[in-house]
């Protein structure tokens, strides 16, 4: 029997030996299997990953058994493997691929991402495809195969044409990698220690519990991570979330450096040592800093809904130089449309290695660039209907003016945008995709402002 198959932003997560089992694992394989023939055939390679949680590797086990049983071939991984690892090898192999993960979700949390050939996240109209095959049952005449491979070489190889590994080794700092029980584990570390680039590293065993923590790279999750920064002079710290496919960066003071100032130093590092054209992808929900540095840049700013997979369908299109997430997603031109928290820690290193500079002086570099420094909040509100939510959003198209001061621009692409008029602030109020909630983000240039507008 289905029960509670909900595709999110990014596929399917359930609690495991819940709504996780392998009754819903072979119906969503199912309902994969007949959109991959319906639009590809049955010659379609498809490539199957895990990353480090409980169960991970016997449903994805499961799930390449029955694909094979159906007829297709599937290349399934011979350890864990992060995200953009995976999407790499799909990109090359003109392979559909199938994540098991549940990202930054709690341990208890497993999860399926559909990654489609073009390497990105699948767009709507893809899972909507997905979800209307749940249930439906589907055969071939075919005969298909299970080979364990290993996806990293291919990645590997990849990486480092794209990062100057040289500069990096010469660089005069101390580097700390929290593997944070991560997929990333044996994967970051690795391009480092065969690059012969020294290190010092933290947490770096796979836990199922990962280590009584949550598998996101957030300041609250870096305890650990940032002891040992303040303890070691002149070090940056790097960790990724339990996919690999988020980054998160801790500067020589032990603070947290946010998403929106990475995107903006490696926005301005890309364009300045590798001759980058094109523009910039983000979304509605990042920092009016990187308007301000691509404005600097001679840089056209595309702007999407929340969420990667907006951001991976403009990069797709667009070609740009650097697209990038809040939440602490970005990729490269020349690389894949899906976020990749490997790359994003190592051009970091490359940035900071070409301007031989610390964290901190990048980060001040590029505040006085925009001519101040951004603060950034968010508020969920949580509701009992999604009645409620349109209502206030309705309040929020129709207002003129907030906190005080008169808003200048409404932008409407996801939920309600309002520009005030100090040129430095805005707020953001839009609906969770997954559940009942209002997400209300704010920007300024101070922290008064930010408790100003969230009273």
């Amino acid at each position: 029997m289905m029960t509670n198959i909900k595709f999110g932003t990014d596929g399917w997560r359930a609690i495991v030996n819940q709504d996780f089992n392998p009754q819903n694992v072979e119906i969503v394989t199912k309902a994969i299997a007949k959109y991959v023939f319906d639009n590809f055939g049955i010659y379609k390679k498809i490539l199957i990953g895990y990353d480090p949680r409980n169960m991970a590797d016997k449903f994805s086990r499961q799930c390449a058994e029955i694909l094979a049983e159906l007829g297709f071939n599937v290349l399934y991984g011979k350890k864990v493997v992060p995200t953009p690892v995976l999407a790499y090898n799909a990109k090359i192999k003109d392979a559909c691929a199938i994540m098991f993960t549940a990202s930054h979700n709690p341990p208890e949390y497993l999860g399926i991402k559909f990654i489609p050939d073009y390497a990105g996240p699948a767009t709507s109209d893809i899972t909507d495809e997905i979800v209307s095959n749940l249930g439906a049952e589907f055969t071939s005449k075919s005969h298909g195969s299970v080979k364990e491979f290993d996806f990293a070489p291919a990645y590997f190889e990849h990486i480092k044409s794209l990062i100057d590994f040289e500069k990096i080794r010469n660089l005069n700092k101390n580097i700390v990698f929290d593997g944070l029980y991560s997929a990333t584990i044996g994967y970051f570390d690795r391009l480092l220690s065969d690059e012969e680039i020294k290190f010092n590293s933290i947490h770096m065993r796979h836990d199922v519990n990962f280590g009584g923590g949550m598998p996101e790279p957030k300041p609250q999750f870096l305890g650990d991570l940032i002891d040992l920064v303040k303890k070691t002079p002149d070090s940056a710290g790097f960790a990724n979330d339990g996919d690999g496919d988020r980054f998160g960066v801790i500067n020589e003071n032990g603070e947290y450096v946010t998403p929106n100032e990475i995107i903006a130093i490696l926005l301005l590092h890309l364009k300045k040592h590798k001759n980058m054209d094109g523009c910039l992808v983000k979304t509605v929900g990042a920092s009016l800093l990187l308007d301000k540095i691509a404005e600097k840049c001679g840089v056209e700013v595309i702007e999407t809904a929340v969420g990667f997979k907006h951001v991976g369908e403009a990069m797709r299109k667009f070609n740009p130089v650097i697209g990038g997430e809040e939440s602490g997603g970005l990729s490269i031109r020349g690389h894949i449309p899906e976020k990749d928290g490997i790359l994003a820690n190592l051009l970091v290193l490359e940035a900071m290695a070409y301007e031989n500079k610390t964290l901190v002086e990048l980060q001040n570099e590029v505040s006085k660039l925009a001519g101040c420094k951004f603060y950034n909040d968010r508020v969920d509100l949580k509701l009992n209907s999604r009645e409620e939510i349109e209502k206030i959003i309705d309040k929020f198209k129709n207002t003129e003016d907030f906190a005080d001061m008169k808003i200048i621009k409404k932008d409407f692409k996801d939920g309600v945008k309002l520009y005030l008029e100090d040129n430095a602030s805005w707020v953001l109020v839009r609906p969770s995709g997954t559940e009942p909630l209002l997400r209300i983000y704010f920007e300024s240039d101070s922290p008064e402002k930010i408790e100003r507008f969230k009273n």
